[in-house]
């Protein structure tokens, strides 16, 4: 899905830069891809630090998996090859996104570490910014919000990550946050500081 079919198109450079960009909304535009199994608390913790960041003057975007399959990835399934894809389109928008000079964040399984990759391969070092939300299996099962670990243990579900389905956790991720440790202020609050620590605030 990724064989470029359009023809005869040229890529139009805008006279505003990403660094223009920048220095008007006082910020660095970068991508925050939350990864992690299915209620390991990635939704949760983007809007948290969406609302932090917010309260701070600063403008952020959350992409949000269900939201995104509700239109623009409406037309795919979770096959390995409807995943791959999805996480490719994902990564595409970000990018926009943060060369808007937005700080975007992410919420997706992305269960395969070759999707993640392409997908910091797409921005400038330091602009994708890795958070592996650490949970046991136990933990995300037990907590289930949206009662699909049951439905997948009851043979309802197929392809499910974690249960029929892997999760490959990440090797070097920027961050690591144990949300089955950490309560929620203090896990938005290891981001914020990162964020501070690499001057995108």
């Amino acid at each position: 899905m990724t064989v470029q079919k359009a023809t005869n198109i040229v890529w139009h450079p805008s006279l505003i830069t990403k660094e223009d960009r920048e220095k008007l909304l006082k910020q660095k535009g970068c991508v925050i891809w939350f990864t992690g199994l299915s209620g390991s608390g990635k939704s949760t913790l983007a809007h948290a630090v969406e609302e932090m960041l917010y309260k701070m003057g600063h403008l952020t975007f959350v992409l949000d998996g269900d939201n995104i399959r509700h239109g623009l990835n409406k037309n795919l399934g979770f096959s390995p090859e409807d995943r791959e894809e999805n996480i490719r389109r994902i990564g595409e928008v970000a990018k926009l996104f943060a060369q808007a000079g937005v700080i975007t964040m992410t919420a997706f399984i992305s269960p395969y570490r070759k999707d993640r990759d392409n997908a910091r391969a797409l921005l400038n070092d330091g602009e994708f910014i890795e958070v592996f939300v650490k949970v046991p299996l136990e933990v995300a099962e037990e907590r289930d919000p949206k009662g699909l670990y049951k439905k997948a243990r009851a043979g309802e579900i197929k392809e499910f990550t974690g249960i029929d389905a892997p999760y490959e956790e990440p090797l070097n991720p920027e961050l690591v946050i144990d949300t089955s440790k950490l309560s929620l202020k203090d896990s938005a609050q290891m981001v914020i500081d990162y964020l501070k620590e690499k001057k995108i605030i």
